[in-house]
């Protein structure tokens, strides 16, 4: 595991390398296959989880995809209810993601939509999923949401998009089954 220590200046120090990191860099080497921990240079502070979180937010464009009103509702919440929610929405957010990317990857060669999965988005189709029902949505306030998109949405779309989801997971399983 390589240590970085991060100095009061907000300068990243590469403790293997004897060198002065940028978050970018930081951010390479993570995904490279390093395992990297973070400590404030002069306390010992452990800082590994807000420079990760900083990295996903700055450098990787995050800022971005989260609602006005989600990061609202996020600043506005208690210590312990803001990690409650990021532990158990955010954990359950990505496994449906890599379930998605994972069961259309699986699927590609069969091309039952004619032309093949090779456009599909899965960040996409959970934010259509969701659209205006998604929890941080509600109650408008801020976000560019479908209907300022000109992208209005019924009951019914939200309930076709749930139908054809229901039918894929059915395909799916059926795939698991013959194989």
């Amino acid at each position: 595991m390589k240590t970085i220590k991060k100095y009061s200046n907000r300068r990243l120090y590469d403790t293997d390398q004897s060198e002065y990191v940028t978050l970018e860099q930081l951010a390479e080497l993570i995904r490279d296959g390093d395992d990297v921990e973070v400590i404030h240079a002069e306390s010992g502070e452990d800082l590994t989880q807000a420079t990760l979180a900083q990295i996903v937010v700055e450098s990787r464009g995050a800022a971005r995809l989260l609602p006005v009103p989600l990061l609202t509702q996020m600043i506005r919440m208690e210590d312990d209810a803001l990690a409650e929610f990021m532990s158990l929405y955010m954990s359950w957010a990505m496994d449906v993601y890599f379930q998605m990317k994972r069961g259309f990857r699986d699927m590609n060669p069969y091309q039952f939509f004619g032309g093949g999965m090779s456009s599909f988005n899965p960040t996409r189709a959970l934010g259509r999923l969701f659209g205006q029902s998604a929890p941080w949505n509600r109650g408008g306030g801020g976000g560019e949401g479908a209907a300022e998109r000109g992208e209005e949405k019924s009951d019914e779309d939200i309930a076709s998009l749930r139908r054809e989801i229901r039918r894929l997971n059915e395909r799916i399983d059926e795939m698991g089954e013959e194989g």
